[in-house]
């Protein structure tokens, strides 16, 4: 079985499908090679234009798959340290990706897989979708960024709440303190998600990805927003797509972007 499905459009757009749905798209080795190869595909094809990950069947994923600890608790801690830094490492490479990235909160996003859907850089999810990081009550120190992607997306109150309270939110409650962008009622998730998709893609691309570089940034301050912007627009004016954008703005019509 194919545990990670890959459907691309010819507008741009990749749909990334966690797809083990009967063990609730955990992340097996198979998975994690599979999403290794494939994020490595998505960064060198110049024809991606935004990516979206979400999960087959009621989870988007339960997170690690957890089952060769019984096996394994007694590996000495530096083998464990180099597995999980690696497991780790592969996941987050979709925040190396250039293009924007979506996360369809499908269902229950827990642990490791609430994480991956936070290294993207947008958030939708479905209204009763359950986000959680059980990490404690399973006996084990957060992974996977979680100690920093949480506070970095909603503060560090409710990233405590979740990390050492076992807080769980549903996907309406996520939207409403920040930690997902917009919720929606399950049956209609995929095609409002595709539908910011294909925003996005119908975008100049040298254009997007500088403003994804400059949000990833995290400027400092307002002269170094400045001195990025007064680098990265000048390289966008020199474009032959803001050229058609200014054209397709000045005769009513939709531009035809080419990424030069």
């Amino acid at each position: 079985m194919n545990e990670l499905l890959v459907d691309r459009s010819e507008d741009g757009v990749v749909r990334v499908t966690l797809n083990l749905p009967d063990r609730r798209n955990a992340m097996t080795d198979d998975m994690t090679e599979q999403w290794r190869r494939t994020m490595a595909e998505m960064a060198a094809d110049q024809d991606v234009r935004c990516v979206v990950v979400t999960g087959a069947g009621a989870a988007f994923s339960s997170g690690g798959d957890l089952s060769w600890l019984g096996e394994r608790g007694a590996e000495p801690v530096p083998r464990l340290r180099d597995r999980m830094l690696g497991f780790y490492r592969t996941w987050l490479s979709i925040t190396e990706l250039e293009v924007p990235t979506i996360a369809a909160v499908n269902g229950a996003a827990v642990g490791a897989g609430l994480c991956v859907a936070l290294a993207c850089d947008l958030i939708y999810a479905a209204d009763d979708a359950k986000l959680l990081a059980p990490f404690t009550s399973l006996g084990l120190h957060p992974g996977m960024a979680a100690t920093y992607l949480l506070p970095r997306r909603v503060g560090v109150g409710l990233a405590r709440e979740m990390l050492l309270a076992g807080r769980t939110l549903t996907g309406a409650e996520a939207a409403g303190k920040g930690l997902v962008d917009q919720a929606f009622p399950r049956d209609d998730l995929m095609s409002e998600v595709d539908m910011v998709a294909r925003k996005i893609a119908s975008n100049a691309p040298i254009a997007t990805k500088l403003t994804k570089i400059a949000l990833n940034q995290d400027h400092q301050d307002l002269e170094a927003a400045l001195r990025w912007e007064s680098l990265a627009q000048p390289v966008t004016m020199a474009s032959a797509d803001m050229i058609e954008g200014l054209t397709a703005h000045r005769e009513r019509r939709m531009p035809k972007f080419t990424g030069s």
